[in-house]
């Protein structure tokens, strides 16, 4: 019997062994990979982003949570692919022109592809043509886009007024420690998180927005 319990309880203490053995056990047993994803690391990494969101823990312990269900993401996505299965949606994220920070955007990434989706990062430094072509190549649902310094916001507003410009059917989201919901509102972005668990449910309801 699949220990669901178990490897969502290893993924929330980033016991990243644990869960890779759990999964591979999962699996032999024949659970579906779903049912695996589902009930044993999204339910983790879910209890994860509460306890983030209330402050309970931070950033470090969340980045080791994540790396645990990366490991067992490793199993479940080549199924994923061999089985067809569509993702939730797909996102490109990228840290814009001039800034070279990315941690909170490598755990909003983590935690979308736990909730679900495929995520195309563009990394650090992203120059505005470097997202229009992946915006081109890839046809993301949302593009997000992250800012550390204040100097590097008006970059988030550049980027925009070229997508909307350009009229690409693509949601944008924003975010990043200077970055307020205020300002996304003002520079017509669709969306903010004030951390990656709201991010992410944030990327949820934009999704069932386009599809309603």
């Amino acid at each position: 019997m699949t220990d669901f319990d178990g490897i969502a309880r290893n993924v929330i203490d980033g016991k990243h062994l644990e869960v890779d053995r759990l999964v591979k056990e999962a699996l032999a047993e024949g659970t579906e990979a779903t049912t695996v994803l589902e009930k044993g690391l999204i339910a983790g990494m879910r209890v994860v982003g509460e306890r983030f969101a209330r402050n309970e823990i931070f950033v470090p312990e969340v980045l080791v949570s994540a790396r645990a269900m990366k490991a067992g993401l490793a199993h479940l996505e080549p199924i994923f692919s061999e089985c067809g299965i569509e993702p939730v949606a797909r996102v490109v994220l990228g840290t814009v022109k001039g800034d070279i920070h990315d941690i909170g955007k490598n755990l909003v990434g983590m935690m979308l592809r736990g909730a679900g989706f495929e995520v195309i990062d563009l990394g650090v430094n992203t120059k505005l043509e470097a997202f229009l072509e992946a915006i081109h190549a890839h046809r993301p649902a949302i593009v997000g886009m992250s800012a550390l310094l204040t100097t590097t916001m008006g970059q988030m507003k550049v980027n925009i007024d070229a997508f909307r410009a350009a009229r690409l059917d693509v949601k944008v989201m924003v975010g990043g420690a200077p970055v307020s919901e205020e300002y996304a509102r003002k520079i017509g972005a669709d969306g903010w998180g004030k951390n990656a668990p709201e991010a992410v449910e944030r990327a949820l309801a934009l999704v069932r927005e386009r599809a309603g």
